[in-house]
């Protein structure tokens, strides 16, 4: 990691674009000027693409999940639970990966979701990810953490997730840590938007989604720090928990393997503004099978089957 912080600091000094990529375990970071791409690698996201328009629709998409067991995934629950009940933790985001059958490859899954931030590795993983990681405009920088999910044919559904106790709980617990991280490299942190809501449209429903915005100002020539900014935020809070390092321990005794570049983060240096996107909605390539990684945050009025629905219905592919 401190290749990665080094290198984003050198070429933001010198006003370089570049595209760089950290796995959740922060063991594998990769990093590329703009010029030096590999042609494996599709970028879409506001700041920049190197993607173009497809030249055809792709047929009907179809998705069968599988889900881990119920009693498997108690089994992690029930671990995390003790550990938050001993005070260990607040808030712990468990995931696992759900084996999917799919009938398109995942080229035509990117081309075809309609996410804000789309990342393709050729024969690796695919990412269409709805949450900013973190964002530089100006001196300004933004942090937008995405906590809740409900499915919004639910009756009330926006009133009913904002109204949550669990909801609102880990939601304020995500919204004051990444205060927190911000107020380590920037001044003037703030909560700008509290609990907003986007619509999610899916190939078999619509979502809504809760978020909030914090800001920070930071000092002149933050490009040349833009290594020293960006390694102490990682990895993202909200695909981790509350306090982080005891957090990211009992994920790694919980969970069932390593996560890799899921739930890491991605972005993008044009040589003026920056933009990164947390990698969640997560489709992985392994010897020609198709897993899909999903999870949600535990705190202590978290139930199981709740929790579990909640992994399940994360199996989606946002179409445009």
């Amino acid at each position: 990691m401190n290749k990665l912080r080094l290198e984003m600091n050198s070429s933001g000094r010198k006003g370089e674009s570049f595209f760089f990529m950290v796995d959740f375990e922060m063991e594998y970071p990769l990093f590329y000027r703009l010029d030096s791409l590999p042609a494996g690698i599709h970028v879409d996201m506001p700041l920049f693409s190197n993607v173009a328009p497809p030249e055809e629709k792709p047929g009907l998409f179809e998705l069968e999940s599988y889900p881990v067991p119920f009693d498997f995934y108690t089994m992690a629950f029930d671990k995390v639970l003790s550990d938050i009940r001993q005070g260990n933790s607040y808030l712990v985001n468990l995931t696992f990966a759900t084996d999917i059958d799919i009938n398109l490859s995942l080229d035509k899954i990117f081309c075809a979701s309609g996410a804000k931030y789309r990342l393709l590795v050729d024969d690796s993983f695919v990412v269409f990810s709805p949450e900013i990681f973190v964002r530089i405009e100006g001196n300004k920088i933004f942090s937008n953490p995405m906590k809740g999910t409900i499915d919004a044919s639910v009756t009330d559904a926006e009133r009913t997730i904002l109204e949550d106790e669990k909801e609102l709980s880990e939601h304020n617990t995500i919204v004051d840590l990444i205060r927190n991280d911000l107020s380590i490299i920037s001044n003037n942190v703030a909560v700008t938007r509290y609990r907003y809501i986007d619509t999610i449209k899916t190939s078999e429903r619509n979502l809504l989604q809760v978020s909030s915005e914090i800001t920070g100002d930071l000092a002149e020539g933050w490009q040349g720090r833009l290594g020293d900014i960006l390694v102490p935020l990682l990895p993202a809070g909200s695909v981790s928990g509350a306090p982080k390092q005891e957090t990211l321990r009992i994920i790694r005794e919980s969970e069932a393997g390593r996560r890799g570049y899921y739930t890491g983060v991605f972005g993008i240096f044009d040589g003026i503004s920056f933009d990164s996107a947390v990698m969640i909605r997560f489709i992985e390539q392994k010897e020609g099978k198709y897993v899909y990684r999903s999870g949600g945050g535990i705190t202590y009025l978290s139930d199981p089957s709740k929790e579990y629905n909640e992994l399940i219905a994360k199996v989606y592919v946002p179409f445009g």
